[in-house]
């Protein structure tokens, strides 16, 4: 595997190359990509080409060898060897490699859709809890709201009470101004 990309964000490029090479120096042939950073990871290969190397005898390295499992290309030579010995013909060769593929795809499938459903999960009770949290505080301020009208009711009220004292007790001594020169 060559490695690509920048710091943080490796891409591989799976090659063949001389045991002698370096890491990220000359190769042969270039037969697909692997990219870890995506969920899962992302594996573009030349299945033809790879099956070709590994029936050739090329060594691949414990990640490639995973990759290429995963793949199936150890399957496919697997098969292939059946079928030289003849245990079976070709096209029960492909018959069982198809329905391989088939249940690795479905398992693929079911795993994505268990993580989808999950992440799909999790952000309803986050949003129940963000719910929740915003009916608190909407509550804590639909409190405080009603606390400050009744305190400005209570000022206002307070305001209209001594305005109507104050205007009571101007009232009454412009009464008795008046009736005192009445009686005089």
């Amino acid at each position: 595997m060559q490695r690509g990309g920048h710091k943080g964000y490796a891409v591989y490029r799976i090659v063949i190359a001389d045991v002698r090479a370096p890491r990220d120096g000359k190769f042969i042939e270039k037969i697909g990509t692997f990219n870890p950073n995506t969920n899962p990871a992302t594996v573009d290969l030349n299945f033809d080409r790879a099956l070709y190397w590994v029936e050739t005898g090329a060594q691949p390295t414990d990640t490639v060898r995973t990759i290429l499992k995963g793949e199936g290309v150890y399957m496919m030579k697997h098969l292939r060897g059946g079928v030289k010995k003849g245990a079976f013909d070709e096209a029960a060769c492909q018959q069982k490699f198809d329905a391989w593929k088939t249940a690795k795809e479905q398992k693929l499938t079911a795993a994505k859709d268990a993580q989808s459903k999950s992440r799909q999960e999790a952000a309803a009770k986050a949003l129940d809890a963000e719910k929740k949290v915003n009916e608190a505080i909407a509550k804590k301020v639909a409190d405080k709201k009603a606390a400050e009208a009744a305190a400005k009711a209570e000022a206002e009220a307070a305001k209209a009470a001594e305005a109507a004292e104050a205007e009571k007790a101007a009232e009454a001594p412009a009464a008795e101004a008046t009736e005192a020169p009445a009686e005089a």
